[in-house]
């Protein structure tokens, strides 16, 4: 194991993490010493980003839509191209909280809650469900989430209150699409370090979407939309996935973040 003195200069900070192979050594120090409780804490988070650790784990947090969302070991680290998904969902609530009661918000495969957390951070009046199947995420998520909404720990639809069946204006499914043999070509940090249930979309990646997809009219209210991302190139048979059970489905594109989103309507 290595070891680092108990001081360490900025200049030594990214010495260090540029011979780890860490590309943005800078910033990355520039956030380890502002993190850091003290020279002890330093070094041992210089340690443990050395030997493979997501950034955003060593810190304990990660920034998402202006916002530091708590992750930890064993939780998926919302991704920035994400915020183009969070993006298109809140302006889809602002329309529907113009009606008497305030916009129901339901973020499936929530991880760390951060869709969410950021949705509903974004306007007033939400009514936010959440769910996970991963205990480590679930814990995450409440944390997150606070007083902002409720979690529930559970495959998919299972755990939430049946009252709101018919009722959800906006249904956000975050969803695994990775295939599974592209799994192993993922960068190390994801790989190793986050769990695969959060990245493995089955054969073709749309495994999860296809489940969503098959119960998601039965929970959107009449106008609701279902929001997931994809990539590029799943885009097609994702849209044409999220429209086989009569949602109206379209595919928007932020080419800034490289983000691809479907997005599935229940006409009303």
């Amino acid at each position: 194991m290595q070891e680092f003195a108990p001081s360490l200069t900025f200049s030594t900070l990214v010495t260090t993490l540029r011979a780890a192979g860490c590309v943005f050594a800078e910033d990355e120090a520039e956030l380890l010493l502002s993190t850091a409780s003290g020279p002890a804490g330093l070094a041992a988070m210089l340690e443990r980003r050395v030997a493979g650790l997501p950034l955003e784990h060593v810190l304990g947090w990660a920034e998402f839509c202006g916002l530091r969302i708590s992750v930890g070991p064993g939780v998926f680290v919302p991704r920035r191209r994400t915020e183009f998904l969070v993006a298109q969902a809140v302006a889809l609530a602002r329309a529907a909280a113009l009606a008497p009661a305030p916009a129901v918000v339901v973020d499936l495969c929530c991880g760390s809650g951060a869709l969410g957390t950021a949705l509903a951070s974004s306007l007033d009046g939400v009514e936010l469900h959440a769910a996970d199947v991963e205990p480590a995420a679930v814990r995450c998520a409440r944390r997150n989430v606070g007083g902002l909404g409720t979690v529930y720990e559970g495959d998919l639809f299972a755990p939430l209150p049946r009252s709101l069946r018919g009722r959800v204006d906006v249904l956000l499914a975050n969803v695994p699409y990775v295939p599974t043999e592209d799994v192993e070509l993922l960068p190390a940090e994801a790989r190793v370090h986050e769990p695969r249930v959060a990245l493995d979309g089955g054969g073709d990646g749309l495994d999860v979407l296809r489940r969503v997809v098959a119960e998601a009219t039965d929970w959107l209210a009449p106008g609701g939309s279902l929001l997931v991302e994809t990539s590029e190139r799943q885009a097609a048979r994702a849209e044409e996935t999220v429209g086989s059970r009569g949602l109206v489905a379209r595919v928007v594109v932020s080419e800034e973040l490289y983000a691809t989103v479907v997005i599935g309507t229940r006409p009303r």
